[in-house]
């Protein structure tokens, strides 16, 4: 039952990044590139239209951890708090952003909130990227200090970063050299599958551009995938024994690579629907490759004292988990039926539809 509840929330959180990461792409597409007003209404519609229903299976993958594993929710969710507080603040204001743009015809209006919509995404990709590191990073669970132990075996908290800025200390902060660089592969990676997005929903004036674009990005985000995975052997030397000792695992690094050579055809590609699903592949075997490299740990302990967090370890009892199920299984329909309705209602290009006015 673990790995069923394991296998669902990685299910429904690579979903939210694949949907609400080109909302982020294209904030920051919208922050870089548009600068013609029809070019930003378009953009920012393009996300605006779609922001609230993709960010339901955000809430949907919460509320299965705490169901499935209240143990790491309440860990993480305390540990995490400052980084937590943070992006919640983001959310707020890449929303308000694109709610507010167009209530009024004032430019120094506009400006603001683009503004707002662009930043706001650019550090939630960021974000969402340096919580992926620290994930695969590892803490210090119960707050080891000389060996031993000061709190429990699942409790840490960070601060946002430490006065060495090294992952390799007892104590690491949320944000160091590694979960950096893997907060810089996720605002490319989002970057390109908004860019893909924008070309897909709209008739934007830079549309031709932003091929090019994706191919500059693409190159970037080649080098620092290899940048990452040679810091990762140093951060933990055994991060890829998993597909050693399993190598049907391999399928996952298999998915990210072939996303990420086939978008550099991205200017023979003629359905703009084909380059959305390599990017879609890219995020889909990132996720799915960084969850595969720990399975079944799920929070790695950075001291030998306490053990990593893992889907048994953490997991309700199994009077609770079945339970979950079948509230779990009516929960999905409802989302996948919503979900359908909304992009029937919302297919075909966007420029001609009406939003934020």
């Amino acid at each position: 039952m673990e790995v069923f509840w394991y296998i669902a929330i990685a299910i429904v959180l690579a979903i939210f990044f694949i949907l609400d990461g080109y909302d982020f792409g294209t904030g920051i597409i919208h922050l870089f590139f548009a600068k013609k007003e029809k070019d930003k209404e378009v953009i920012a519609k393009s996300a605006g239209l779609f922001w609230d229903s993709n960010e339901v299976w955000l809430v949907a993958a919460g509320g299965m951890l705490f169901m499935a594993f209240p143990t790491f929710y309440a860990s993480v969710f305390s540990g995490f708090y400052l980084p937590l507080i943070i992006v919640l603040w983001l959310i707020i204001f890449r929303a308000i952003g694109l709610e507010f743009r167009g209530l009024f015809k004032y430019q120094m209006w506009k400006d603001i909130w683009d503004t707002s919509f662009g930043v706001s995404s650019l550090l939630l990709a960021l974000f969402f990227g340096i919580a992926l590191g620290n994930i695969v990073r590892g803490v210090n669970l119960g707050d080891v200090q000389n060996g031993i132990s000061a709190h429990e075996g699942h409790y840490f908290f960070l601060p946002l970063w430490n006065s060495s800025f090294s992952p390799l200390t007892e104590h690491p902060g949320v944000i160091d050299w590694f979960t950096l660089v893997i907060g810089l592969i996720a605002v490319v990676t989002l970057a390109i599958h908004g860019a893909n997005w924008i070309i897909l929903k709209t008739n934007s004036s830079i549309n031709s551009k932003l091929k090019g674009v994706i191919f500059k990005l693409n190159i970037v985000l080649i080098a620092l995938t290899l940048f990452s995975l040679y810091l990762w052997q140093i951060v933990n030397p055994n991060s890829l024994n998993n597909f050693v000792e399993k190598p049907l695992l391999m399928v996952f690094p298999i998915i990210y690579f072939t996303g990420l050579i086939g978008l550099f055809f991205i200017k023979r590609i003629k359905k703009d629907g084909h380059a959305f699903l390599l990017s879609t592949l890219l995020i889909l075997g990132g996720i799915t490759s960084s969850l595969a490299s720990l399975f079944p740990v799920i929070l790695p302990s950075v001291n030998t004292v306490n053990e990593p967090l893992t889907i048994y370890n953490t997991a309700a009892p199994e009077y609770g988990l079945s339970v979950a199920l079948t509230w779990g299984i009516i929960g999905f329909i409802l989302l996948l039926v919503y979900f359908i309705v909304q992009k029937r209602l919302m297919g075909g290009k966007v420029d001609n539809m009406d939003y934020g006015h």
